[in-house]
């Protein structure tokens, strides 16, 4: 019988991953293999995902500052946007974070294997690098190894890229199409519009945004629309073809067929799990009819001692949500006896859409609140204004914020909004509602003023669920804090 060598290899050097290794090496001094096919750790997120991402997101709301400056008195021109120049310059960025990842596995005692792996058995992977193959043994085996993005089987659906092609774009096209809309496809969509891109989206139904608020989906979509995106709903794209250096996408829309043309096609469809080459079957591990792991609430996959975390089991999939779980696993399986049941809690994750503008969301939309605690246990807080940001602009972009709340305690088990600035509001407000804050809670903190959040801690607009009316403290359509301002100099 062979001699187990480590405790623990990981599969996938991706944020999950990277993250579960370095806790069970560094912190436990478990003896801990890493295995990634990619020349390039940190996964999705750092090399096509959240970092690169947010970094064009940075690039557009650039370029809306700066048109926004003239409305504040200042003579601002811009010839062009060098696309290029910014995209050599993020890689360079990626580049120094994928060295940081190898020199921090180094620094933990992490052995980093170069190759794709596979399981030949419940206690063997096999790592092939090129025409050399080896096979380690571990008492423990993590399968990290995430998603991608699925491309349909369409005519001509090659000649669209991804959103990881998004990424390999050297010049900003000037008609684009972007097909789909989750929080990907929304995102990537406004990035391009706000730099100068003639955008159009289609859509299989008549919103984007599906599994999110009302509040959110239906008052983004009005911004997008009221700034010149185009959008084809009820629709479905039947083929791509090529036209010199346009592309014809077909389509049906409202049992209508159509042609556009476009400079690029973006699919934004949704993800797939990239368990290609895994052997999975070779250990017994069971996955869903879609390809996604089965795992427990520990991360249990059906066979003892291999786990799985992350995108490749499909749920939550967002790169904290991986980097809490790998942790979490690691100090279950190495840790000190008090940490032998330790999970991430999967409720109340907050996550934001980098929209324009963005957009946050934790717990329950109010469909959901409604069909767990019923109608007549649910109050819905509503408060819609303008930012005091747009005071000086013409154009007055919205924001619209909805705390879901339940039984007589009025305990907030949801809370949606949108607008400049969400994004780092929103985890602020999921510490107080993971740890179970109610509305009075919201109401009996001081607010900062002038900002749009204290909107949050104060009580604007209550949804009466007898009658279904909005009954508004604030009929006004300016910023509360001008409308502060006004009252008490009047």
């Amino acid at each position: 019988m062979s001699e187990i060598v480590y405790d623990y290899v990981v599969i996938g050097g991706g944020s999950g991953g990277l993250a579960s290794a370095r806790r069970a090496s560094g912190w436990y001094n478990a003896k801990v293999a890493l295995v990634e096919a990619s020349p390039r750790l940190g996964g999705t997120c750092v090399n096509v995902g959240c970092v690169p991402k947010k970094v064009m997101w940075n690039t557009a709301s650039i370029a809306e500052s700066l048109r926004d400056a003239k409305s504040y008195g200042f003579d601002v021109s811009t010839n062009s946007f060098n696309w290029l120049a910014l995209k050599e310059k993020r890689d360079a960025y990626i580049t120094r974070l994928n060295g940081i990842y190898e020199r921090n596995l180094g620094n933990d005692k992490v052995e980093y294997l170069k190759g794709f792996a596979s399981l030949v058995n419940q206690n063997t992977v096999k790592v092939q690098n090129g025409d050399a193959s080896s096979e380690i043994k571990a008492k423990n085996i993590l399968i990290t190894v995430g998603g991608r993005p699925i491309i349909p089987n369409v005519p001509g659906a090659e000649l669209g890229i991804s959103s990881d092609g998004f990424f390999d774009l050297e010049s900003q096209p000037k008609r684009v199409a972007v097909i789909g809309t989750g929080y990907i496809g929304v995102e990537l969509a406004g990035i391009f519009h706000a730099l100068g891109s003639d955008v159009t989206i289609f859509s299989r139904t008549k919103q984007i945004l599906r599994s999110f608020d009302s509040i959110i989906k239906d008052t983004l979509l009005k911004e997008m629309q009221n700034v010149g995106v185009n959008f084809v709903f009820d629709s479905d794209v039947r083929a791509i073809s090529q036209d010199g250096s346009s592309k014809k996408v077909k389509f049906l829309s409202d049992g209508v067929e159509g042609e556009k043309e476009f400079d690029c096609v973006l699919w934004a469809i949704g993800r797939e799990p990239n368990v290609d080459g895994l052997n999975l079957k070779a250990a017994g591990v069971t996955t869903k009819n879609n390809g996604y792991i089965v795992v427990d609430e520990y991360q249990n996959t059906s066979v003892a001692g291999i786990y799985a975390l992350g995108d490749v089991c499909g749920e939550a999939e967002l790169t904290p949500v991986a980097i809490a779980a790998g942790r979490k696993l690691s100090d279950r399986l190495f840790g000190p006896e008090h940490l032998r049941s330790s999970k991430l809690d999967y409720t109340n994750i907050p996550t934001v859409v980098f929209s324009h503008p963005t957009a946050g969301t934790i717990g329950l939309n109010e469909d959901a609140a409604r069909s767990k605690y019923g109608d007549e246990n649910i109050k819905i807080y509503t408060s819609r204004f303008v930012n005091m940001w747009n005071a000086m602009l013409d154009h007055k972009e919205p924001t619209a914020y909805k705390l879901v709340c339940a039984g007589k305690e009025e305990k907030v088990v949801g809370m949606h909004i949108i607008g400049r600035g969400s994004d780092e509001i929103l985890q602020g407000f999921s510490v107080a509602i993971k740890m179970g804050a109610t509305k009075a809670d919201f109401d009996s903190a001081v607010a900062i003023h002038p900002t749009a959040s204290e909107e949050l801690v104060s009580n604007n607009a209550i949804n009466d669920m007898t009658s279904g009316v909005i009954m508004e403290k604030m009929k006004h359509r300016i910023s509360p804090q001008i409308s502060h301002i006004i009252k008490t100099k009047l």
